[in-house]
């Protein structure tokens, strides 16, 4: 698969299909990889990727410190991902693309309408991510982490991380570098060496940016009421994907449509032609 260089961090993306642009934020959490579009749970189940392409050009990718691209060391927030995303467009010469988030990819699908609502044809959110035991897990699978860092130094987390293939949400201690510290000798190598007291500070950073809320995380409530880009949201039902974050969204977001189908009835039979009836009304 192809890569770029994006913000200067190394990307991973491929192309799929031909048509409009679809820009795909992928779900999996901490573990975002084009492969989840696929792979993962309700995501395989209900085979987007077998649908969307007859008509769009899905644009897929790792999201930094996922997967085969890389990472830096810095106090990442949404905006971060934006600058991915948007960055890729550029790459592939797209002024404006449809936006479809699964997962934590729905917070950085909602971010770059914010930030770009010029570039922003549509927003599809698929099971955001939120509520309140979202928020908490997070803020105590990063105090593992640091804790860790605080024991045994950034050495060790490095040595962890190379002793197993586990992800930052199968295991904490490794924090949300793992994968770039598995794949590139020299960042592992930056890595081991970063001060330890910045870097704790520099996550502490993170993780009061990305989870500040119980609601959905994201753009503020006044960015989101101020958007005017029309919106799918179809809703998740679990302690990562609460219900009350898909309501919010659709709350939030004027004119949005709410899938209101129960998860377990969620299938390839109604969500894909849900999908593309949506991104066909567009235009």
């Amino acid at each position: 698969m192809p890569f770029a260089e994006i913000d200067g961090i190394r990307t991973r993306y491929d192309l799929v299909g031909n048509g409009p642009p679809l820009l795909m934020y992928a779900p999996g959490g901490f573990n975002a990889r084009l492969e989840q579009w696929s792979d993962l749970g309700i995501y395989k189940r209900i085979g987007l990727l077998d649908h969307l392409p007859a008509h769009y050009t899905c644009i897929v990718f790792d999201r930094r410190e996922n997967g085969e691209s890389g990472g830096r060391v810095e106090a990442v927030g949404w905006q971060h991902f934006v600058r991915q995303g948007a960055g890729l467009l550029d790459k592939l010469g797209f002024e404006k693309a449809h936006l479809i988030g699964g997962c934590m990819g729905c917070p950085p699908v909602t971010a770059f309408a914010a930030a770009h609502p010029d570039r922003a044809l549509s927003m599809v959110l698929f099971w955001p991510v939120g509520g309140a035991k979202y928020r908490i897990n997070c803020h105590l699978r990063f105090a593992r982490h640091l804790a860790y860092v605080e024991e045994k130094g950034m050495q060790a987390v490095v040595d962890l991380v190379l002793s197993h293939d586990l992800n930052f949400s199968q295991d904490p201690r490794g924090g949300p570098w793992g994968t770039p510290i598995r794949t590139d000798d020299d960042f592992a190598g930056r890595y081991a060496e970063f001060d330890p007291v910045a870097y704790k500070n520099i996550v502490s950073a993170m993780v009061r940016s990305l989870f500040d809320r119980d609601t959905a995380p994201g753009p503020a409530a006044e960015e989101l009421l101020a958007m005017d880009i029309p919106s799918l949201i179809v809703p998740g039902d679990d302690d990562a994907h609460a219900t009350s974050a898909a309501m919010y969204l659709h709350e939030c977001l004027a004119g949005s449509e709410y899938v209101d189908i129960p998860v377990k009835e969620q299938s390839a039979e109604n969500i894909p032609g849900r999908a593309l009836d949506f991104l066909k009304s567009v235009f």
